[in-house]
């Protein structure tokens, strides 16, 4: 449970050296605020806020504000929560919805064949039964063990909008990487022999489970949860109680381990068939490019890339980590509602 005490706000007391803007946008090349002093921050709910049923699975999701719809998306191992002071501040001008997928943070932990197109139709009939109406999608790509290097929220944002184009009008990621495609890589596998079908797949099949639940066990424990986290995020004092538990209560599910499992085996170890430059080269909205230039796992060479294959992005360099939006909200806030002011004032303005 959480204690009220603890659940404070850390007021950020380093210096914050501002944001900087580039690429094809009307924003402003450089933006500057000073450090909040109390920025809102959601309710914990222990119960969860609403739920919508899905392919009979309940999903979690959190819904404030009026205006025009925003999805935020989660990345691997978070939750809605982890969008805590971002829903409030973006509530004040749009719709917001956090949503947790399926296997991930308050929604049900499945036991189906995972594949990322999975998160695809959960995002896309989210937006079609509950949203209703067009909107924007912001995804984030959460580490939560570095052995994971598939950006999910970015990912499911991105393929969600190029496959319901008529509904998603722009498209925002957080230091949200994902791999481009190799065109050298060999694209047939070898035949499978008796050996390996009946003695060595068996065999790989039990060490992975070993291996993995062994991996799991110890990426739940606070401790390591705690310990990860303060390595990304370089100014620490938002890596609190509230943010640890967030990831640390959907992992004692008891279905978590086997999802854990799937994800790995199935999804997260067969990147290849997801690559960055396939889902661009279908995307037709505006990007933007929130980046923690100081993010220890992903460089802000990704987001440079990026926009070189689709140059209908804007890229917003942060001076924070892994998880900006979670880390300096206020500048990641502020730098998202700037682009969607471009977006109002250009020839595609958003419907109000």
């Amino acid at each position: 449970m959480f204690v009220g005490s603890k659940c404070e706000m850390n007021r950020r007391d380093f210096g914050l050296k501002g944001i900087v803007a580039t690429g094809a946008s009307v924003m402003p090349s450089s933006l500057v605020a000073e450090p909040a002093q109390g920025l809102e921050r959601l309710p914990f709910r222990p119960e969860g806020y609403d739920f919508w049923m899905w392919r009979g699975h309940k999903i979690h999701y959190v819904q404030q504000g009026e205006g025009f719809p925003i999805v935020l998306i989660h990345g691997f191992g978070a939750s809605a929560f982890h969008w805590r002071y971002n829903i409030p501040e973006l509530a004040k001008k749009y719709k917001v919805y956090a949503v947790d997928l399926l296997g991930f943070g308050w929604s049900d932990k499945a036991l189906i064949e995972y594949d990322a197109l999975v998160w695809r139709d959960q995002v896309v009939d989210f937006l079609k039964q509950i949203v209703k109406e067009p909107a924007i999608l912001v995804g984030n790509r959460q580490v939560i063990r570095r052995i994971v290097k598939e950006c999910l929220g970015g990912f499911t944002a991105l393929v969600t909008a190029s496959e319901l184009p008529e509904q998603v009008v722009g498209v925002a990621l957080l230091n949200s990487a994902g791999q481009f495609g190799n065109a050298n890589a060999e694209t047939t596998e070898p035949e499978e022999t008796i050996l390996q079908r009946v003695i060595l797949k068996p065999l790989k099949t039990i060490f992975q489970r070993v291996v993995l639940g062994f991996l799991f066990w110890q990426a739940k424990q606070p401790a390591r949860i705690e310990s990860v986290l303060k390595s990304v995020y370089k100014n620490t004092s938002n890596v609190d109680d509230y943010l640890v538990e967030s990831i640390t209560r959907p992992a004692d599910d008891p279905n978590a381990g086997e999802v854990y499992y799937r994800l790995m085996t199935r999804f997260m170890l067969n990147q290849s068939k997801y690559t960055l430059d396939s889902v661009l080269s279908k995307l037709s909205c505006p990007l933007l490019l929130l980046w923690g230039d100081l993010d220890p796992w992903v460089g802000p060479a990704k987001a440079i890339r990026i926009k070189e294959f689709y140059p209908n992005t804007s890229i917003v360099n942060l001076q924070a980590g892994h998880c900006p939006h979670d880390e300096v909200p206020e500048l990641a806030n502020k730098a998202l509602l700037d682009w969607l002011s471009t977006l109002n004032s250009a020839s595609t303005a958003l419907p109000l």
